[in-house]
């Protein structure tokens, strides 16, 4: 079943990625595909925001993976029905890189921790060490302002 999303703005790309947050229990790769500037970090900016994820959030383009911890405190985690027990996001930029590059950095090891959250922008590019559960989030541009964000369930 896909869900499919329209934002008008950055702003509303943010918030959608925030209320993604609140769905995750920890363990989830979450897959973000889409031309260059369709949305993918600055959505990925909202779900780190809404896991509690000490900022700035950049994309890790060049460095390739980001490592933030999440501080959920116990009140939001109980307000919103959440977890409190994701410890870390891994935010991945798969756009220079291979699987095996991916797995020489310990990509076993994160994705077997079910206190990780991981999102891999152009997840494409190592789809055969995807785990077959992974989400699918797909960004197009649809205007300058206006993106399709679709969830592949």
């Amino acid at each position: 079943m896909n869900k499919e999303f329209i934002t008008n703005n950055h702003k509303e790309t943010q918030k959608l990625g925030e209320l993604l947050a609140l769905e995750l229990r920890g363990g989830e790769v979450l897959c973000l595909d889409g031309e260059l500037g369709a949305g993918k970090t600055t959505f990925t900016q909202g779900l780190l925001q809404g896991l509690g994820a000490k900022g700035p959030y950049t994309s890790p383009t060049f460095l390739i993976m980001k490592e933030y911890e999440t501080k959920i405190s116990s009140a939001t985690a109980d307000k919103f029905q959440i977890s409190n027990k994701i410890k870390k996001v891994y935010h991945i930029d798969a756009y220079r890189i291979e699987a095996q590059d991916l797995l020489n950095l310990g990509w076993e090891e994160i994705i077997a921790d079910p206190k990780n959250i991981i999102i891999v922008e152009w997840s494409e590019r190592i789809k055969k060490i995807l785990p077959k559960e992974a989400v699918r989030i797909k960004f197009e541009w649809l205007d300058e302002n206006q993106r399709r964000i679709t969830l592949e369930a």
